[in-house]
Order: C-alpha cells, then sequence, then structure tokens
C-alpha cells in the first residue's frame, strides 16, 4: 500500500526489473549477452507488489521483444510453474518480435503469497521481472 509522498514501485521503476549481475558491471562477453540489441527485453510488466483476496483471481502481465521473438517462462519462488486446474498461462504473438504473456490463479489460496517472476529470453540474451504477492483478509 502506498502512504501519501511515497513514490510508486511498479512496472516502469528500475526496482521492479531484476538484471544480472546485481553491481551492473560486466566483462566484455557478459556484455554481449546481456546487452545484445536483438536480446530479450521486458518492455512491459504488472506492478512489483500485488495484495490480494483469498478466493478472488490473480493476475500477472509480462510482455516481451526481441529478434527471435523470445519465449516467455512464470516462476513462483524459483520453481517452474505450468498449466492446471488452477493456475493458467495464456501467450500473443504481437508482430514478429513481441510476446504477451498473461499468469492467472483463480481462485487464490494462502498457498499462493510469494515471489514470482516471469522470465523472456532468446539466443542473445535474458531478461526478468519479479513480483510480490500476499493475501488481504477484509471482515464485514
Amino acid at each position: 500500500k502506498l502512504r501519501v509522498g511515497e513514490k510508486p514501485i511498479g512496472r516502469y521503476t528500475p526496482y521492479s526489473q531484476v538484471r544480472l549481475p546485481p553491481t551492473d558491471e560486466f566483462n566484455e562477453e557478459g556484455k554481449k549477452y546481456y546487452r545484445h540489441p536483438k536480446g530479450a527485453r521486458i518492455t512491459k510488466a504488472s506492478h512489483f507488489d500485488y495484495e490480494y483476496v483469498l478466493g478472488h483471481k490473480i493476475v500477472f502481465i509480462c510482455v516481451a521483444t526481441g529478434k527471435p521473438r523470445p519465449n516467455i517462462k512464470w516462476f513462483k519462488d524459483g520453481r517452474e510453474l505450468y498449466d492446471h486446474y488452477y493456475l493458467h498461462i495464456s501467450e500473443w504473438y504481437k508482430g514478429k518480435r513481441r510476446l504477451k504473456s498473461k499468469m492467472e490463479i483463480d481462485p487464490a489460496t494462502q498457498g499462493d503469497a510469494g515471489n514470482y517472476e516471469c522470465h523472456a529470453n532468446n539466443k542473445w540474451s535474458v531478461d526478468m521481472r519479479s513480483f510480490r504477492t500476499d493475501y488481504n483478509i477484509f471482515f464485514d
């Protein structure tokens, strides 16, 4: 939750984008991989901090670009996520170089709280974004 005067942490802030190494210092080989002009880049993503209501839906979005078009994979607490009855991953091709991916959990439970990541990669580079979730219980 934001307080008056706080700067929002979200999709367009450097804080929500995690790159390796964290110092942003690369040797020549690392620069070729992580900063390649045709490399995978996440251009749009959901907000970093998400509070959900138990029993409702959680939705995260990642849009990536690159040449060739990147793949996007989703992770929770370091483990790759796959489609199942309560979790759905959808993808849309946006032109020759962009991919939009949406991850939905419905209904959300206490076990869905944690740290999520979307990873975009192609043969030139990798990029990722992190999302933190926690639940809220509303009393009437």
